[in-house]
């Protein structure tokens, strides 16, 4: 090895070893070892080479020497990168104009949720939870706790890790002055262990430049060849469309004019010029238009779904609403749902995915757009009066197909809820994945402020149904 690089590699618990005397550092030096984790240990000895350069790497950061990682970075933004010695987190501290926060998560993440780095975006084709994280809207390191953003994503990610979801990371505008260390992601990928990447069924990276494929690289050996192959590389949007629908993403301009720029040729469309291509279409359709065209307050989708989930063994299925389905299936199935045919369901989940399909995609979300504002508020309600505000919220202000719907489906909910101990869905995880498929808001994306009171909501109508629908 080069004298001028640092010699000896050092194990995550700070030890020295003589690189002629002792092997090279195993997976257990750098993880609390889980015989289930999905990382390949073995293959960490069959390419030291990384496993040492990595350790250098995170020892020359943490003894404040310039990185020999070269900067990839978008071409076009070249002249905005700063000094590389300006991404050692071991000099970063609080602005003094941070302020102080308390220990509940909405006010302690406030500080990272403003800048919108990560979005939940709804469900995916496949029913799963989609996560966006953002690069370019990372700030400057010295104005921002990486400590915390990785507490952050973490949180976010926790109220999600116990069904199956994609996570979506947007590339573009990472720089010198906003990337994080490569000391950090190493402590980031040791944060996301087994429970995170159980569920993840795929990973897609978005624009990725060199300085991506380059991390991508050293940190090969610590993947397994099962999670590598949940990793997509998507150089263009209109890749991206073939994955996930663009529709669903609220694609930042800002991200769509550097695909321009790069040869992309999609640019998503939210200007509501969409038409039903039938008078049965139920998917991507207001209430009052299935309504008109089908005579029936309770979408036939709705009923055909619930019914066949209403059965005992179907109720009985653990992780119900949680697991995805086969994507091609849900395509055929709303395609049919749309010509106004009998569905046909092969199992459970497929049935579960189709329903929280049809209350994402609504034109205007179950609860209305109208009473995104109170929702949101629940958690500042006192608690002697929820009850009652929340009845009011139902029965009074939502319109009265919407409550006939609601209370349809909340009933259902609370007969899955009955077989907890069998399908493993209680109140809090049922919460967690109908709640931002009820409600959602015109103007913005959904973010982590948002979802803990949407999610609180939509456990409080399951645990209260009795009381609040009079069942």
């Amino acid at each position: 090895m080069n004298t001028n690089k640092f010699s000896p590699t050092r194990n995550f618990s700070g030890n020295l070893t003589d690189n002629n005397e002792e092997p090279y550092p195993s997976l257990s030096d750098y993880h609390d070892y889980e015989p289930n984790l999905e990382f390949d240990d073995s293959e960490l000895h069959q390419s030291p080479d990384i496993v040492v350069q990595t350790a250098e790497l995170i020892q020359m950061e943490s003894n404040g020497i310039n990185s020999p990682i070269p900067d990839f970075t978008d071409d076009n933004f070249e002249e905005e990168l700063a000094d590389p010695s300006e991404e050692n987190l071991d000099s970063l501290v609080y602005s003094p104009s941070y302020p102080e926060v308390d220990d509940s998560p909405t006010r302690k993440f406030s500080e990272i949720d403003k800048h919108k780095i990560v979005d939940v975006k709804g469900d995916d084709n496949a029913g799963r939870k989609i996560i966006v994280v953002y690069a370019h809207r990372l700030p400057p390191i010295a104005e921002i706790n990486h400590s915390l953003f990785l507490n952050y994503l973490t949180h976010t990610l926790d109220q999600y890790v116990e069904q199956d979801y994609s996570l979506v990371y947007f590339h573009y505008g990472l720089s010198s002055k906003n990337k994080p260390s490569l000391r950090w992601l190493v402590q980031a990928y040791k944060a996301f262990d087994r429970k995170y990447k159980k569920n993840l069924k795929a990973l897609f990276l978005v624009h990725p430049t060199g300085f991506l494929k380059f991390v991508s690289q050293i940190f090969r050996p610590l993947i397994s060849a099962k999670f590598g192959k949940k990793i997509n590389y998507i150089n263009t949007l209109k890749e991206l469309n073939e994955h996930i629908s663009l529709e669903k993403l609220d694609i930042p301009q800002e991200v769509i004019e550097h695909d321009r720029k790069l040869g992309g040729s999609v640019t998503p469309t939210t200007d509501g010029s969409f038409q039903p291509a039938s008078p049965l279409q139920q998917f991507g359709v207001t209430l009052q238009f299935i309504k008109d065209n089908y005579n029936v307050v309770i979408p036939p989708v709705v009923k055909q779904c619930v019914e066949y989930l209403d059965q005992p063994d179907a109720l009985e299925t653990e992780g119900i609403f949680r697991r995805s389905a086969n994507t091609l299936k849900i395509r055929q199935l709303k395609e049919a749902a749309n010509q106004g045919e009998t569905l046909t369901f092969a199992d459970a989940h497929e049935a579960a995915v189709l329903l929280k399909t049809f209350l994402r995609e609504l034109k205007e979300p179950l609860l209305t757009y109208e009473l995104y504002d109170e929702i949101i508020q629940f958690q500042t309600w006192e608690k002697d009066q929820q009850l009652r505000q929340v009845s009011i919220l139902v029965m009074e202000k939502l319109p009265v197909d919407n409550y006939q719907i609601l209370k349809y489906i909340i009933s259902f909910l609370s007969r899955v809820m009955e077989r907890a101990d069998l399908n493993k869905m209680n109140a809090q995880n049922l919460a967690v994945v109908f709640g931002p498929n009820l409600v959602w808001s015109e103007v913005e994306s959904m973010s982590l402020v948002a979802i803990g009171p949407i999610n609180m909501f939509t456990q409080f109508l399951l645990l209260h149904c009795n009381a609040i629908f009079m069942i």
